[in-house]
């Protein structure tokens, strides 16, 4: 009975594994180079074409280190044009993702004798000590080229906030504020237009922000929404004086609910989306009257007043489209942005000093940038366009 058991060699399964999936893509990483090739070159091999744009010249090889293992490619050259890839970029050696590791591993104070060692358990090859600083040198140049890049056209809606990280200061933790910029520019889509170290986020913190925005070329801006912040208010209309302000409606909630019962909360909550679920500007300040009284009736004085203080500065986006009023009137798409940059931040713990919690802030900034968020239209710009358009010829006519 013994004899019919199959055994099998784990060992040489999981090897001849690893072979097949490595080859399967040294040979996909190849075709693709070689159909980019064929693109560039605007003809196939050997075909004689008027519209070619140059000519084959062979291949050269070299090594990339990836996940499966280390591939070898066969790069095509061409005679009259550049083969720059899109694939893989010019002298790029291991995928991107290790090269972020490795600079997460180093801010996270993980030793350079580690970092050898995992490099080699996770990837089959050591990574010396120069090529971790090589690499952070590196990834730092790259990454302050994009966040110093020029600004090019408007961008009608930016977006503005502070997230608070960790930093080492005199033996001491402190809190450092790195101030971000997202914009929404004239096809609709959205872009993040930078980030500074803010510090405590004050009055001129924030206009060194806006300052050095500008000087890039960030103009157009007509609302910029974000948190209520004294130092942020009393700055705009210095820098950027035909912008108007939005107050994040959510930020405006919250501060109303620290003053708030927590049995109460839900019945006050849908007394304040009343406000802003109102077709009008008039007909939205009505209902703030109205919910003060209520919330006097229910003995919540303070939070009347919140409401009575702060109601007209949440509804400056009723004066733009109202097909862009769900994107205008809250700050969420950077709060979900400070969320992902304070996940990828949160191992770290205390950076070693501001320019490093600002590099991999920016990183991450870089990353989500270069994903789908940044290529789909978050909103139809011609809506406000158009508008302003027809209230330009009305006031031409008139």
């Amino acid at each position: 009975m013994s004899d019919k058991i199959i055994q099998l060699n784990e060992d040489l399964i999981k090897h001849d594994l690893k072979d097949l999936v490595r080859n399967s893509v040294e040979e996909t990483l190849n075709a693709l180079l070689d159909k980019e090739a064929d693109e560039l070159v605007n003809a196939e091999k050997y075909e004689r074409s008027s519209e070619r744009q140059g000519y084959r010249s062979g291949h050269y090889k070299r090594n990339l280190h990836t996940t499966a293992g280390e591939v070898e490619l066969k790069v095509p050259k061409l005679k009259g044009i550049p083969f720059e890839t899109a694939i893989i970029e010019r002298y790029r050696r291991r995928e991107s993702s290790v090269e972020e590791a490795l600079i997460e591993m180093y801010l996270a104070g993980v030793s350079v004798r580690r970092v050898e060692d995992i490099t080699e358990a996770l990837w089959g090859t050591k990574v010396s000590p120069g090529t971790i600083s090589n690499l952070n040198k590196k990834a730092y140049e790259h990454i302050e080229t994009w966040r110093t890049r020029p600004l090019s056209g408007e961008y009608p809606y930016v977006y503005v906030d502070g997230v608070y990280l960790k930093r080492s200061w005199g033996g001491e933790i402190q809190n450092v504020s790195v101030l971000v910029a997202i914009g929404v520019s004239q096809d609709g889509c959205r872009e993040i237009l930078g980030a500074a170290e803010g510090m405590k986020e004050d009055r001129e913190s924030w206009r060194s922000f806006f300052v050095w925005l500008k000087e890039r070329g960030l103009t157009g801006v007509r609302l910029i929404i974000g948190d209520k912040n004294l130092g942020m208010l009393e700055t705009i209309p210095e820098v950027f004086p035909e912008a108007r302000y939005q107050r994040c409606t959510v930020h405006f909630y919250r501060n109303i609910f620290s003053v708030t019962p927590r049995n109460k909360m839900k019945a006050v909550a849908l007394m304040l989306k009343a406000i802003h679920s109102q077709e009008s500007k008039e007909a939205a300040r009505e209902k703030a009257v109205q919910v003060a009284e209520k919330l006097k009736a229910m003995k919540l004085a303070k939070a009347a007043q919140k409401v009575e203080d702060g109601i007209e500065e949440t509804l400056t986006y009723m004066d733009f489209p109202t097909q862009h009023w769900t994107r205008i009137r809250t700050n969420n798409t950077i709060e979900r942005l400070n969320r992902e940059i304070k996940r990828r931040t949160k191992a770290i713990g205390a950076f070693p000093d501001g320019q490093s919690a600002l590099m991999l802030v920016c990183a991450r900034l870089r990353h989500v940038a270069a994903t789908s968020w940044g290529a789909r239209r978050y909103m139809n710009m011609d809506h406000l366009f158009k508008g302003e358009n027809d209230l330009l010829s009305d006031i031409i006519a008139g």
